[in-house]
């Protein structure tokens, strides 16, 4: 990939790009996303679909596109295309999905879709995080619970024949499990690496740029593990700092949904919330080995410019909603009520 200094230079010049489309779209009237949720989610699919035939192939997986000098990951547009249509569908038909089991079938359709094409890159574990967030997505617009019970319990049974399916996702998951097999273990020899490096950091850290694990022992730690190596740098005190930015992220994404304007902006705000929040988390869970190995980035801090564009614009969205937020209405007590 390149020296440090010109892997931080090409994210920082994506992440200026990011910041300046992030602006740009706080411009836009988020309303206008309704009209093209359909032509973008048929844009994302077709992405899908050519990425399978015709995409690069790296380590056995076909996720990427290029176009001269531009290399592009379909799934991340196809997350975001995914949020925007369903919150559209779901603002349209918000009574058919919390009444009838009928109305659930067009939202899970689209979402089956995505999810199912993600996995056959494949890429099994952003294919069960995109089928959860869509999934809360319809919870969240008041599904009866013994709807999301009977999909909910199918798709845990569909998701587990699929890790099942792969032997190396079953060596993941038997790791993840047994820890009986020591740091010598091939399919856990990054989480103990990234575990090195939180042990290296401390508090207070090691000091910007002089990590060890990043120099031969933790593979790729510019990308999925990123947030290890901000640990052994920054210790203790800059993984709770970048905790704490997506804490304040997910209370105000929050409140910025309560206080949308229509249900359209409700639902939009609480999937990019939803997302950004749980790509976080889940990152920081799988660094810190609470959580099997994955390959979902931090968002805004992995290196990768599709991730980190998308990421911006859509939170150049959240901004838009919130932009057009109504106060929350609070109740009032009359006169006759306070002379009682």
């Amino acid at each position: 990939m390149g020296s440090t200094e010109k892997l931080f230079l090409n994210h920082c010049l994506r992440i200026g790009i990011a910041f300046v489309l992030m602006i740009a779209v706080t411009k836009v009237d988020y309303h206008h996303l309704r009209e093209y949720s359909k032509p973008i989610m048929v844009a994302a699919i077709g992405c899908l679909i050519y990425v399978l035939i015709m995409g690069d192939k790296v380590k056995g997986a076909s996720r990427w596109i290029t176009f001269g000098f531009i290399r592009f990951q379909p799934s991340e547009l196809a997350k975001f295309a995914l949020i925007i249509h369903l919150a559209w569908m779901l603002s349209k038909r918000s009574r058919d999905v919390s009444e009838r089991l009928k109305g659930m079938i067009a939202p899970l359709s689209w979402t089956l879709g995505i999810c199912g094409l993600i996995a056959l890159q494949p890429n099994m574990s952003t294919s069960l995080v995109i089928f959860f967030l869509s999934f809360m997505m319809i919870i969240l617009s008041g599904a009866r619970m013994r709807y999301v019970l009977i999909i909910g319990g199918i798709g845990l049974v569909v998701g587990a024949i699929a890790t099942l399916g792969a032997s190396y996702r079953v060596q993941r998951l038997l790791a993840f499990i047994d820890d009986s097999s020591g740091p010598m273990n091939a399919v856990k020899y990054q989480s103990y690496q990234a575990l090195i490096a939180f042990g290296n950091g401390g508090v207070f850290g090691v000091g910007p740029g002089r990590s060890q694990q990043r120099e031969g022992f933790l593979p790729e730690p510019y990308g999925d593990f990123i947030f290890s190596i901000v640990g052994e740098e920054y210790g203790y005190v800059g993984v709770l700092a970048i905790l704490s930015v997506f804490a304040v992220l997910l209370v105000r994404g929050v409140r910025i949904a309560r206080r949308a304007p229509d249900d359209f902006g409700y639902y939009l705000a609480c999937g990019i919330t939803l997302t950004l929040a749980c790509y976080a988390f889940v990152n920081a869970g799988v660094n810190c080995g609470l959580l099997p190995t994955t390959g979902l980035p931090m968002p805004f801090i992995s290196y990768g410019g599709t991730s980190v564009i998308f990421s911006a614009m859509a939170v150049g969205v959240l901004l838009n909603i919130s932009k057009q937020a109504v106060p929350i209405q609070t109740p009032t007590v009359s006169a006759d009520t306070q002379a009682s």
